[in-house]
């Protein structure tokens, strides 16, 4: 069973994203998400969304260290860092991200990097 809880959902996000369970992933957003990060179109959807982490999604080979967590109602922002590979290279950056949430679930995602594309 998921939990329903913003904080415990995004710390989850980032363990599934780094263990590669997309599957386990996509299922801690809404149906109807939407996602935006630098220098890329937004994600909507489940599908399309699972379609990025499989096929789309630069980064690989990484891990996200989760630096400040704060809850404010429905949004939890994340400040924190990633280091792994992208095109073959080694990459660290800061992030911030900024989940919203609707019924439980991660509705809108936002990520800022310190990089113009991610």
């Amino acid at each position: 069973m998921v939990d329903s809880e913003p904080e415990a959902v995004v710390r989850e996000y980032y363990e599934a994203v780094d263990d590669e369970r997309y599957d386990d992933l996509v299922e801690l957003f809404t149906e109807d998400v939407r996602y935006e990060r630098p220098g890329q179109g937004a994600i909507t959807g489940r599908e399309e969304l699972r379609e990025f982490y499989l096929e789309g999604r630069p980064l690989e080979d990484g891990a996200h260290e989760v630096h400040d967590v704060v809850v404010d109602g429905n949004t939890v922002a994340v400040r924190g860092s990633f280091s792994g590979r992208q095109g073959g290279d080694t990459v660290e950056f800061e992030f911030a991200d900024f989940h919203e949430f609707e019924d439980g679930a991660i509705a809108r995602r936002y990520t800022f990097t310190d990089r113009d594309e991610v």
